[in-house]
């Protein structure tokens, strides 16, 4: 059951999260133009909604950056790692295909290849291998950081002076918490890369991408996509330790 959770809210993740940029930037879309706070926004709001319909069942990670990190500190258990980055991964590439299917008609009138593989994966605006593996990061180390914030700050800390996620998200106001966490990474770190933060966001999208019959779509930028699964796994690791060593969880 947890990895159906993980399943579903990645796969809402993606398609809230891929749907704003679809939106805002292919052709004939009724939010074209809408800019980045609009993605950002859309971005944040998705995360939200994803933890909360499956948060209370699995903790809504939505991440292997999040898993990963977690389990690094002893916070997760790690014979559930493989099984929740599988479903992940699944999950954000049947999210990028429902996004496919929403704005169907879209892809034969818009022009730009990369527009197009920008809904689905991300690119660098800037392209330097060095800065840009630095800023996801630093972007999701901050996430982890904010993650276990809102959990010791909802009441959620073991005897061990450490998170317990597994209550988390079943109430009240913490996952919107995490979504305006994300709101802000992307407000404030987003430019540079795009902010994945998230190794399945990006790679589940970007093989939609590749497989997808999309007209006039151009490359996958395969050479990329190295940096937003490995940059995210590492910032995440080196938040969460962060947290264990500081002890701020108590």
């Amino acid at each position: 059951m947890v990895y159906l959770a993980e399943f579903l809210g990645t796969a809402i993740l993606i398609l809230l999260g891929g749907g704003v940029v679809a939106g805002v930037s292919l052709a004939r879309s009724k939010a074209l133009n809408g800019g980045w706070i609009v993605v950002t926004f859309g971005w944040g709001m998705a995360v939200a909604m994803a933890v909360y319909v499956v948060g209370a069942t699995s903790g809504a990670h939505i991440n292997p950056a999040v898993t990963l990190g977690l389990a690094s500190i002893g916070e997760f258990d790690w014979a559930l790692v493989p099984g929740y980055m599988a479903a992940q991964t699944a999950g954000a590439f049947t999210g990028a295909v429902l996004v496919y299917l929403v704005y169907l008609p879209h892809w034969g009138v818009t022009e730009e290849p990369e527009v197009k593989l920008g809904v689905f994966s991300t690119a660098p605006a800037v392209r330097n291998t060095v800065a840009n593996f630095t800023t996801e990061v630093i972007g999701t180390a901050v996430l982890l950081l904010g993650v276990l914030g809102i959990g010791a700050n909802s009441g959620h800390v073991s005897v061990e002076g450490g998170v317990d996620l597994s209550g988390l998200f079943t109430t009240g106001i913490a996952p919107l918490l995490v979504g305006l966490l994300v709101l802000a990474i992307g407000l404030s770190l987003g430019g540079p890369t795009g902010y994945a933060i998230n190794p399945a966001r990006d790679l589940g999208p970007r093989l939609a991408h590749a497989l997808l019959p999309i007209p006039g779509k151009g490359p996958s930028d395969w050479g990329y996509a190295w940096v937003p699964v490995v940059a995210p796994l590492v910032g995440g690791v080196i938040g969460a330790w962060i947290w264990k060593l500081t002890g701020f969880g108590g």
